[in-house]
């Protein structure tokens, strides 16, 4: 299958081939989709074209694609039972998954994964996401003439690549922060193996939005300066940058330390950086001087073998952090 991560700024798609020693990528792009000024049906023509010349820029034939969900239309939750007999599991589950959702789950759909914990308890993670969402990217991918065969959620794909490549020591927790464009994702695993995800709203465009209002400039100038692409434009940002991050370090603080309360969880040591935001010049080095844990930036791709030519490589080892969600996609298989 061929990962497709379908942001709100970008398409990006990547195609992993298993070996005995780990993964190679054997496809790998991405595509900007054009603004659309808030029109609804220019953005999903938009979406569509971004989507195809992504993949024709990769040279993948396959047309069978796994996708991700996040957002506040999407749920993690960790859940623990008396033991109960199996045929009865699942409706737990369920009635588990109406009282924590923040959204119907009669609009949506919910599955869970048992995880062994102790012999006294069912213990396990329910995901949940609502129809719409999850109609929305199958057809998104139909629109492009690709199918989509597997959705899963985007934080998830995020821990499941960590935990092959970066391997963690005993007793040490680690998190995985993804920002992008219009959400914010903060992933933990600890010793345990129960995963902690949380979406948050306050994201790249959010801090874009700031700057430009503080300066009394456009966005779409303040995206340039910020990406390095400013075409010659003189603008001295200052401080800026850190004050408008101020409520993301707010949002990741707090999260940290309400995961940190749990009776279930440690302190968390270390956070890889992820996401199309975290190339800004200067924002990861902010985050590791804000927040208590050590901060880095992370290319999933840096220890991962590439087999699909001299100018993918290129592109992985400049933009590898923007597409760390598709890398984690990329690793499911049926």
């Amino acid at each position: 299958m061929l990962a497709l991560d379908i942001g709100s700024s970008a398409v990006k798609i990547v195609q992993l081939h298993k070996y005995n020693g780990g993964h190679a990528v054997t496809g790998a792009g991405v595509a900007e989709i054009a603004p659309s000024k808030n029109n609804n049906d220019q953005r999903e023509i938009n979406t569509t074209r971004a989507i195809r010349e992504c993949l024709e820029s990769t040279g993948i034939r396959t047309r069978m694609a796994v996708c991700g969900v996040s957002g506040p239309e999407v749920a993690v939750r960790y859940f623990k039972f008396p033991s109960l007999p199996p045929e009865e599991i699942e409706g737990a589950v369920l009635l588990e998954a109406a009282q924590v959702c923040p959204f119907n789950v009669e609009d949506g759909a919910v599955d869970y994964q048992l995880i062994p914990y102790d012999e006294n308890n069912v213990t396990g993670i329910l995901v949940a996401a609502t129809k719409k969402l999850i109609k929305s990217k199958l057809q998104r991918a139909k629109n492009a003439s690709l199918d989509c065969v597997l959705m899963d959620i985007e934080g998830l794909a995020l821990l499941n690549f960590l935990n092959e490549y970066e391997k963690r020591k005993a007793g040490r927790t680690t998190a995985v922060l993804n920002v992008g464009s219009s959400f914010m994702t903060v992933a933990i695993m600890s010793d345990n193996g129960l995963p902690f995800v949380r979406d948050m709203a306050y994201a790249g465009d959010g801090i874009i939005e700031e700057i430009a209002t503080e300066n009394n400039a456009s966005p779409e100038a303040i995206k340039k300066i910020l990406s390095g692409d400013s075409g010659g434009a003189q603008l001295e940002l200052g401080d800026s940058l850190e004050r408008a991050c101020e409520k993301l370090i707010v949002d990741v603080t707090e999260t940290l330390r309400y995961y940190a309360a749990q009776e279930r969880s440690a302190i968390v040591e270390k956070i890889f950086v992820c996401g199309g935001f975290a190339l800004v010049r200067g924002f990861v080095e902010l985050l590791d001087k804000e927040l208590d844990a050590t901060t880095v930036l992370w290319n999933p791709f840096d220890k991962m073998r590439c087999d699909a030519g001299r100018g993918c490589k290129d592109m992985l080892a400049k933009t590898g952090p923007a597409m760390a969600v598709a890398a984690g996609l990329a690793m499911r298989s049926i």
